[in-house]
């Protein structure tokens, strides 16, 4: 018996409409050809020769299948669909193979990317199942390999190279395209099982029936050969989304890591780890390939960034998803007193949680506050579409929002809340200086460009090496780089050119030019764009969205007199050691975050004589100010007072910071004087 599970090979050759050989597949172009022989291994017979024209949803062909294939719309127009051809392949498989005495067999193709790159992405977006016979195949690129090791690297191996090494003839215009393919495979495979090889087809390549989840632990070890970054996924795709857009490679366990923004949302990146490398470069070669009517743009990407993302240290994390193969469900917006039975009981007992209690996990704060968030785990996709049906029903007096999440939303929200506090304080020591001439542009000129997709390694002399000559027209203290919540480069960057022509020019000359090994996108914008992102808001294709925080009670400061203000006074904190460039986060920051570059530490002493210098008022040390997020929509300054009712307040020193109308001081009047930003 030369097969692990079965005595005969069926040899299988496709085409696409686009492009072949090396780049089958990789341009989304529908199969139009399938051709296929059974091949008895022990009696060294075959079966009847197949071939089938498939016709395909768009008959326009390339200008190469047109040479290489020698077919043409009009005689594919008259073919059967591909699930039709399937079953004609599955009917006439059976019928050869019971000639022949057999029952069972395995697919052998030339290389992987028919099956994993054609067969089953196009079946998946068509929405049927591939039998059984598809999860499993001989590469025979790689069975040559080993059978002859000192022939090409398997990368290098084509059937013709192959059948070259052996000494077999190689015209292939004797016969039609696809049919001398098929002959001259199986006369390889004959070689190969010759007394002088006596070669054995035992270990066949597997494609994965479904993705797994499960958790990731920090301390693993995940090799930057097998990950990558997707970019543009829709908001609301899941991890089972995204294993269906690269159906045909293997993703490893636990492998789709979602990746949030600074307020927790999905910010339509994932980074995925495969197998091993050889899948990692398949998906890579997937890269503009469609997910609905958006594509997709896929790139490397390095296990440190996996694990940031995906891997966790919580115990706690740890034993909620230690239950394999369920799926999650996260829950936001839940009341804050909310308790475990209260959520069982929103839920129902047409969605019944795994484990009851055990199923639920809360998040919290360091000091153990809830957030308004919780996981969810269910045993089936039947329950968990139950529960996903409750989305926005009411809880209490709030309406509660659920969706699909992953093992790896699980850490990184975790990470994420356990690890900075959601209302920050301000860190000492800290120095007030009167902005100085260089202050970030304001207005609608459109003066700066917007880097996006730097590399995450990017520093101020990648980005400067990357403008070129254009670096001569940048502002003084004019690069102002973007942070993530965590203080680590997100990826996008601003620079303030001298004029909006020497701006245009930048984005023309350097968009989608190469930074490292990742291209990055260049944009032409104006300085309110810039100062939109760099407070924390988000400009995309939708325009311009406010940033968290602007303040809801914007109409109680007093707009009036600005003018005769005294110089506003920015603070920064003392760990900032780059002077050259600005980092602002996206994270809603203090209304005192810094907005320009120049500010250094100083000892207390000086705080007080810069205060006295410029007379100008400075936040009590330490800061007192406090950022409240998920209020309702009608909640008044009393509701916020009586909130916080039993708190000590901030001292009059508030008032001269901060200019209140009348209406609002007679509000926050004595024995309460909190200022509610």
């Amino acid at each position: 018996m030369t097969a692990s599970h079965s005595d005969s090979l069926v040899v299988l050759f496709g085409a696409t409409a686009g492009a072949y050989g090396a780049k089958l597949g990789s341009d989304e172009r529908e199969l139009i050809l399938l051709v296929w022989q059974v091949v008895d291994l022990p009696s060294k017979k075959v079966g009847t020769l197949h071939k089938s024209l498939v016709k395909a949803d768009n008959l326009e062909l390339s200008d190469q299948c047109r040479e290489v294939s020698g077919l043409t719309p009009e005689g594919l127009g008259k073919a059967e669909p591909l699930d039709r051809v399937l079953q004609q392949f599955s009917q006439l498989v059976s019928s050869d193979l019971k000639v022949l005495g057999r029952s069972s067999y395995t697919l052998c193709s030339d290389g992987q990317l028919l099956i994993r790159q054609v067969l089953h992405p196009e079946t998946s977006k068509k929405n049927f199942l591939l039998s059984d016979c598809f999860y499993s195949f001989y590469d025979l690129r790689k069975e040559f390999h080993t059978c002859y090791p000192s022939s090409a690297a398997v990368k290098d191996q084509t059937i013709k190279t192959m059948a070259e090494y052996l000494g077999l003839g190689t015209d292939e215009t004797e016969e039609d395209f696809g049919v001398w393919q098929v002959k001259t495979m199986v006369a390889i495979i004959f070689s190969m099982l010759s007394e002088s090889c006596n070669h054995i087809f035992t270990e066949p390549e597997t494609v994965k029936y479904k993705y797994e989840t499960g958790p990731c632990s920090k301390s693993e070890t995940v090799d930057s050969e097998t990950v990558i970054r997707a970019r543009g996924l829709p908001w609301q795709s899941s991890d089972q989304d995204i294993a269906r857009f690269f159906k045909g490679l293997n993703i490893a366990k636990g492998g789709v890591a979602l990746c949030l923004n600074a307020q927790g949302r999905r910010n339509g990146e994932a980074l995925v780890r495969f197998v091993n490398s050889e899948q990692r470069d398949l998906a890579l070669e997937r890269h503009k390939h469609h997910m609905g009517s958006r594509y997709i743009e896929v790139y490397k990407a390095t296990g440190e960034e996996f694990l940031k993302i995906a891997g966790g240290t919580s115990n706690e994390v740890a034993q909620f998803l230690s239950k394999e193969n369920q799926v999650i469900i996260r829950m936001r917006g839940l009341p804050f007193t909310a308790t475990q039975e209260d959520v069982l009981g929103f839920l129902g007992p047409e969605c019944p949680v795994t484990g009851g209690k055990e199923g639920l996990l809360f998040v919290k704060y360091p000091d153990g506050r809830p957030t308004g968030d919780a996981f969810v785990l269910f045993s089936c996709e039947e329950y968990a579409q139950n529960a996903l049906k409750k989305h926005k029903e009411i809880l209490g007096k709030r309406y509660i929002e659920l969706f699909r999440s992953t093992a790896a939303e699980v850490q990184q929200v975790l990470n994420r809340y356990m690890s900075t506090p959601l209302i920050p304080t301000l860190p000492t020591p800290i120095i007030p200086v009167i902005p100085p001439p260089y202050t970030i542009a304001t207005g609608s000129a459109r003066d700066c460009v917007r880097l996006r997709g730097l590399p995450y390694t990017a520093g101020i002399d990648d980005i400067l090496e990357f403008m070129g000559d254009a670096t001569g027209d940048i502002k003084p203290h004019g690069v102002h780089m973007v942070l993530n919540q965590q203080g680590r480069p997100s990826g996008d960057a601003f620079i303030q050119m001298k004029s909006a022509d020497k701006a245009f020019m930048v984005a023309q000359k350097c968009h989608k030019k190469m930074m490292k090994d990742r291209y990055v996108e260049v944009f032409q914008c104006s300085g309110e764009e810039m100062n939109f992102v760099l407070m924390g808001g988000t400009l995309n294709r939708s325009g311009l969205s406010p940033p968290p925080c602007k303040l809801p009670c914007a109409e109680a400061l007093t707009p009036q007199a600005t003018a005769a203000a005294p110089p506003a006074v920015t603070y920064y904190p003392a760990q900032a050691a780059q002077l050259y460039m600005n980092y602002t986060a996206y994270y809603p920051s203090p209304p005192v975050s810094p907005t320009t570059v120049g500010y250094i530490a100083a000892p207390p002493g000086a705080v007080a004589a810069a205060a006295t210098a410029t007379h100008t008022p400075i936040l009590p040390q330490p800061g007192a100010l406090v950022r409240m997020q998920g209020l309702p929509y009608n909640t008044g300054m009393k509701e916020i007072l009586s909130f916080f009712q039993g708190y000590q307040y901030a001292p009059d020193d508030y008032n001269g910071l901060i200019q209140l109308s009348d209406q609002a001081r007679s509000v926050l009047q004595a024995p309460k004087e909190w200022v509610c930003l």
